[in-house]
């Protein structure tokens, strides 16, 4: 198809190239074919790491790339459609990284006249980017080293006389080589997962600047206008509309501790007594102000938070991985104090998940006396020490003795501390999962052991199972197992489905949360927005068949990288111990991995003894050449 055909609308057709160790910049065409066969966003990304970066490249070294793209719906208006991501080899696990945020950078980044900037090299002096209508600096950044993330943001703005300007950027962790910090854009917008931060320090590179007077254009407008019509009004008349307006993602706590699986003392059981004391609904009554959106999103699933005191304390957020990941998965029940630990992790640039998890951790290590008082820097780390977590933080942000060994991840901790310690690292493919229990949740659970950037919910969110819809679970999936998430039958073809629907909110790039989990988007309805955006003719086949081929190119850079079956596993906590009895509705369950795993395989065409895409497969997808 003519590349003229494929930008009629929506895509700007422009690719900037940015090397930093020569300090040149260059904008090059985006081929018609290449979005036409992945879309954009996440989706041109994976593509992008597949042909230009090798998994045995250095990922803080000059050969990596950090690439950040956008989708073809971002900038037009549509709800949600406000979303970037970034793709990297990962610092931290070794494989495909990526990392999705909301807001409004990647918006502007259309503006500014661009689908995807790719940047390789590594910068003599500390530098940020900008880029604008007037064209594209490596501006001088000594005087941004060491600003946490709202100061680097305040200062990038002040210095450009532009409040307006868009800004993504990292934090002290990153500068100290924290390899799960992450990038941030708007104070609180956080690609947070599989060190993408690490890897803008490690090119010498501070933030990116982006201001964009531009337009995207809709080659059909009306049409396109209904469509964003219907589909807008459909979001505000579903049926969970009113909760995620008022607690957004962590309106969780309580529903997963109802459920016997929140991650509760690093997943020793499944319900958190003082989860009444931590949950959205206590929040959003004690300390939420107001709703916060995307940009032009109307489900104002975010939340400004202030808390009365002496020290004015105000933040965005926090999401559920950081509230919970600060209170049940650590024993505190103090609200406040887990908001101040998810706020520091935004300020200092951290993930939450990682950030929680490698503190839970040592929680256990030193509840079952693996690890001494001493090797712990004399902190007390007993479950439910709020203050020890907040100084664990520090350290591990400074990279100041214990914090110096959890810095790295929760894997290589383990192999430091050995011990055994190994077996109760929670983590898939050196990436630490989140703050459900897989064994009450087990399409998630699979989700997590398969995913292309390691133990990661986001690459499939399959909610289907909580749904107990019999009826449709027998229509889609063939048993109505599917429908109940304590059983194994049917999770394959429901990850798999998942997982398509994920590459496809990622790669146009739309909200999760509304393309996902509130299935408000699927193929048909996406290739009429497409083609009302582009001019071009899409079909749900075609649309269907990129997605799927999104998540097979993503598994053959893992191949590459020595990614095989043997590593779709989980820790053996999920697959050995059930949850014990004071779990609820959850109690006694366990995770029945190779069950779901052979299902998988098989409907994902994938050889079930490697867990590599079979030839068939591939010439399917015309993907025989990679």
């Amino acid at each position: 198809m003519a590349a003229t055909d494929t930008y009629g609308g929506g895509y700007t057709g422009r690719i900037l190239r940015v090397d930093l160790s020569r300090g040149t910049h260059q904008v090059q065409r985006l081929q018609s074919e290449d979005a036409r066969r992945f879309l954009g966003g996440r989706g041109l990304n994976s593509q992008k790491l597949f042909e230009e970066v090798s998994p045995d490249a250095d990922p803080m070294g000059e050969d990596n790339k950090l690439i950040i793209g956008v989708g073809p719906l971002t900038g037009t208006g549509i709800s949600g459609a406000g979303r970037v991501t970034f793709t990297a080899l990962s610092p931290q696990t070794g494989i495909l990284g990526d990392a999705n945020a909301g807001g409004f950078f990647g918006p502007e980044l259309k503006f500014a006249g661009f689908d995807q900037v790719i940047i390789g090299g590594i910068s003599s002096r500390p530098a940020f980017l900008l880029i604008s209508d007037d064209g594209v600096q490596i501006r001088d950044a000594l005087h941004l080293q060491g600003l946490d993330v709202p100061s680097t943001q305040a200062a990038i703005r002040n210095d450009l006389q532009d409040q307006r300007v868009q800004v993504a950027c990292i934090g002290p962790a990153a500068e100290n080589g924290v390899r799960f910090a992450g990038i941030f854009c708007n104070v609180a917008r956080a690609a947070a997962r599989t060190g993408m931060g690490t890897v803008m320090a490690a090119k010498n590179l501070k933030a990116i600047a982006v201001r964009g007077t531009g337009a995207v254009r809709v080659a059909d407008p009306g049409t396109f206008g209904d469509l964003m019509k219907t589909f807008n009004g459909e979001l505000t008349e579903h049926p969970d509309y009113p909760v995620r307006v008022h607690m957004g993602t962590t309106k969780l706590v309580s529903a997963l501790n109802g459920f016997g699986c929140l991650a509760t003392r690093h997943f020793q059981t499944g319900r958190f007594d003082g989860a009444d004391a931590v949950s959205g609904e206590t929040l959003a009554e004690r300390f939420k102000v107001k709703g916060k959106a995307c940009y032009a999103c109307n489900i104002p699933c975010s939340r400004h938070v202030r808390v009365p005191g002496d020290d004015g304390f105000e933040m965005e957020g926090p999401e559920f991985e950081g509230l919970a990941g600060f209170s049940s998965r650590v024993g505190v029940d103090d609200l406040e104090a887990a908001l101040r630990a998810a706020d520091y992790c935004n300020r200092m640039g951290i993930d939450v998940i990682s950030a929680s998890e490698v503190i839970s951790f040592m929680m256990e290590l030193y509840e079952t006396g693996i690890v001494s008082r001493e090797e712990c820097d004399g902190l007390d780390l007993t479950w439910g020490n709020a203050a020890a977590v907040m100084q664990l933080l520090q350290k591990i942000v400074r990279r100041e003795g214990l914090g110096d060994v959890l810095a790295d991840g929760v894997l290589p901790a383990a192999i430091r501390i050995g011990r055994g310690s190994e077996s109760l690292a929670m983590q898939v493919k050196g990436l630490e999962i989140f703050q459900a229990d897989p064994r009450g949740i087990k399409a998630y659970a699979l989700g997590v052991a398969v995913a292309s950037r390691g133990g990661d919910h986001c690459r499939s969110e399959p909610s289907f199972e909580f749904t107990g819809s019999e009826e449709e679970a027998l229509q889609r999936y063939g048993t109505v197992d599917a429908a109940h998430r304590l059983r194994p039958g049917g999770k394959g073809l429901v990850v798999k489905e998942a997982e398509e629907l994920a590459a496809l909110a990622d790669s146009l790039t739309l909200c999760k949360n509304t393309v996902v989990n509130m299935e408000a988007v699927n193929y048909e309805s996406g290739a009429a927005l497409l083609q009302a955006v582009t001019g071009s003719r899409w079909d749900a086949e075609h649309l269907e068949r990129a997605c799927e081929r999104i998540v097979n190119i993503e598994r053959l850079y893992l191949v590459r990288a020595g990614i095989s079956s043997s590593d779709d596993r989980l820790p053996s906590r999920f697959t050995q111990e059930p949850l014990p009895p004071d779990s609820g509705p959850s109690a006694g369950s366990k995770v029945e991995l190779d069950q779901m795993l052979a299902e998988y395989y098989r409907v994902r065409g994938w050889d079930p003894e490697t867990g590599r895409p079979t030839p068939e497969t591939l010439s399917r997808l015309g993907l025989v050449d990679a």
